[in-house]
């Protein structure tokens, strides 16, 4: 289901019932929420509540946290604080370069829609590396909340309208 949910660009919470039958100490939550990110890296964006519905344990997190990640997934960012944001991630961890040539960015814009896509102009598309583009979404999801929802980027040569 979580990857199918992943798959159509949804934005996420993942609820976890029975909160209540689960032995706990200091630690269980943390013990939980480094299991499931594990085992949703694809989705290391989504927003994870712990609930019993038999005890109503935490139950009225789940309304307000739908509500934050559908709000994060219409959020928009200013072009300028996108360039100032890339351009400070390029002199922190400069692009590799591919036989003796680097890439170079030259602009991000963020396109209209839900989940929020950045399209990133370059030079040569071929030159983005997925490591590299996966640094940049980071760069991204740490500098503005995008929590609970996917982000999407796109790598586009200056001058291609596609």
């Amino acid at each position: 289901i979580c990857g199918y949910v992943h798959e159509q660009n949804k934005p996420s919470i993942i609820v976890m019932n029975k909160w209540d039958l689960v032995e706990k100490d200091t630690n269980t939550i943390n013990v939980f929420n480094e299991k499931l990110s594990e085992d949703l890296k694809f989705m290391d964006y989504v927003l994870p509540v712990y609930v019993s519905a038999k005890t109503g344990l935490r139950t009225e997190k789940i309304l307000s946290l739908v509500n934050l990640a559908l709000e994060n997934s219409k959020k928009r960012i200013t072009s300028g604080k996108l360039n100032e944001l890339i351009l400070d991630a390029v002199r922190a961890n400069e692009p590799p370069s591919q036989n003796g040539k680097r890439l170079k960015i030259n602009y991000v814009t963020q396109a209209q829609g839900v989940p929020p896509t950045f399209v990133i102009f370059v030079n040569d598309g071929a030159l983005m590396h997925f490591s590299y583009k996966r640094y940049l979404e980071n760069c991204i999801r740490n500098a503005f909340d995008f929590r609970g929802t996917p982000i999407d980027i796109v790598v586009r040569e200056k001058g291609d309208a596609s």
